[in-house]
């Protein structure tokens, strides 16, 4: 007579809910399985604050890849209102290419809601932040990138910044915005990085 091979039903185990952040985070800690971590990092998302700590998580050096992807996906969906944005902002900066390639996509899923974090800092005193939103307009092909950095090269006086922003009119210039640049070599005279990255942006616009 055949044997018939039983099978065992599965157990399912109930996930938690949790009353506080500090639960979630806990839980998240402690879990190996990534199913768990993949719930804990959606409960998370959901306190006030917890989107600080995911970035955080992100931050970190030994942060496992699979975790951090999930964790991305997690802060895209957020409500911009409620997400961390300038956090976000903040892994742009890092050394880690694949933390800032993670906060370029979350970045880009944001859309028109990084355009006031981008325009504090342009408009702000510190030349080094400045000079960092540039570099999100170009990083984040935000729509109106090109306008943005239009406006900063009207009254830009600083060296680094303006050309950090002449770099990226280069890629996303148009050929009215060619008398601008031209400009820049009297507002900067007798300066060959001035006049090296104008010529340069120039010929790129012209194609």
């Amino acid at each position: 007579m055949a044997l018939i091979k039983k099978h065992s039903a599965p157990v399912i185990e109930e996930l938690p809910s949790f009353s506080s952040l500090e639960g979630a985070i806990d839980f998240f800690e402690n879990s190996d399985e990534s199913d768990k971590k993949d719930y804990a990092v959606e409960e998370i998302s959901k306190f006030d604050k917890g989107g600080d700590f995911l970035v955080s998580y992100i931050n970190d050096e030994s942060a496992d890849k699979r975790v951090s992807t999930k964790i991305a996906s997690v802060l895209s969906s957020m409500d911009t209102d409620d997400a961390p944005i300038e956090k976000i902002m903040d892994l742009l900066k890092l050394e880690n290419a694949y933390a800032r390639s993670l906060g370029i996509s979350i970045l880009r899923d944001f859309g028109d809601a990084i355009k006031y974090y981008i325009v504090k800092f342009l408009i702000g005193e510190d030349r080094d932040l400045r000079i960092f939103a540039i570099n999100v307009l170009g990083d984040v092909d935000f729509s109106e990138s090109r306008d943005m950095l239009v406006e900063l090269l009207e009254t830009e006086e600083d060296i680094n910044v303006a050309m950090t922003a002449v770099d990226y009119m280069g890629e996303i210039g148009e050929v009215e915005d060619i008398p601008l640049l031209v400009s820049l070599k009297e507002r900067f005279p007798g300066n060959f990085y001035a006049e090296f990255a104008v010529d340069s942006a120039i010929t790129l616009i012209k194609g």
